[in-house]
């Protein structure tokens, strides 16, 4: 099983973020923001190296079947955008415990409901379903569509994603319709 085919991995890695007795405890101890931020990151890395072989397998012309390349293409595209969705949560104003403190940090996203408070819920305020749909929208796209990037950080994470998630489609989808003729 090559790195292409590491959906499982990734799944494991999020494990830690999933229960609430390990995060209430890092939480205690004021560390559960930089276990996220890691965590996140190395899927991101685990998921770019699988992107790296998935290309390399291509060039070499080891892909022999379009369907398991539709699969490998699609498992890197979706763990592309839920990595994509924690880590905008995780770092917009400061992550989700700051965003609701009485001084958040400055603005990483314009949500339309900040534009349009009338329109909003009383006291809204994103959730992680706000930015897994920012990168959802960002790697369909290739581009932000409601909710804009203020930051250059927040830009550089949207290029970083566009990139990979453009990289993986294009490519996989110009050889599997090779493949499937």
């Amino acid at each position: 099983m090559g790195l292409a085919d590491s959906g499982g991995s990734e799944a494991v890695l999020l494990l830690p973020l999933a229960f609430s007795a390990p995060r209430h405890r890092l939480a205690q101890m004021g560390l559960r923001r930089t276990v996220a931020l890691a965590l996140v990151g190395l899927i991101t890395a685990a998921n770019a190296l699988a992107l790296i072989a998935l290309i390399a397998s291509l060039l070499s012309a080891e892909e022999k079947s379009g369907g398991e390349l539709l699969l490998k293409g699609a498992t890197i595209w979706s763990t592309n955008v839920i990595t994509f969705g924690l880590l905008f949560w995780e770092v917009d104003r400061g992550g989700p415990i700051r965003r609701q403190s009485a001084d958040p940090p400055p603005r990483d996203f314009q949500f339309p409901q900040d534009e349009n408070p009338p329109f909003a819920e009383p006291n809204w305020l994103p959730r992680l379903v706000d930015y897994v749909y920012i990168s959802y929208t960002n790697a369909i796209a290739f581009s932000p569509t409601d909710s804009m990037p203020l930051s250059r950080r927040a830009k550089t994470m949207m290029l970083t994603e566009s990139a990979i998630s453009a990289t993986t489609v294009l490519l996989v989808a110009a050889r599997a319709v090779n493949i499937l003729r």
